[in-house]
């Protein structure tokens, strides 16, 4: 069975949304003037599966650019702004995420954010009350 963690490793987030792309053109038009889909599973777990990995890739790339916005000097109300949310909803949001990388690396040693890497997103990241 295809998993998500597999085809995360394998595709980058152009080549994953490419491939779902393919498989879900493929579904239509296989199940076109058909009431109910009858497809392959495998096709239908394998596009069920590249979804959670463009989820996945698409909030990692999001977080990475949040920080990029911290360090070009934008504002948490900024960052809010430019995603919809509260300024105090964007800065929690990037904390998860911090805590998150963290716990990654604690289970996958090469992956995720140590404790270093940790510490320095935190003090970009600052207070949502800040600026």
């Amino acid at each position: 069975m295809t998993t998500p963690g597999a085809l995360e490793r394998e595709h980058t987030l152009m080549t994953a949304a490419a491939r779902y792309d393919a498989l879900r053109r493929q579904e239509i038009a296989d199940s076109a003037g058909v009431d109910a889909a009858v497809g392959d599973p495998a096709s239908a777990l394998e596009l069920l599966a590249l979804s959670e990995v463009l989820v996945r890739k698409a909030g990692y790339g999001r977080q990475l650019t949040v920080r990029g916005a911290r360090a070009a000097g934008a504002s948490w109300a900024q960052i809010g702004q430019a995603l919809g949310v509260s300024k105090q909803s964007a800065w929690e949001g990037h904390q998860r995420w911090i805590d998150e990388q963290v716990r990654q690396h604690a289970a996958v040693d090469h992956e995720g954010m140590d404790d270093d890497e940790a510490a320095a997103a935190r003090e970009l990241a600052g207070r949502s009350s800040d600026q």
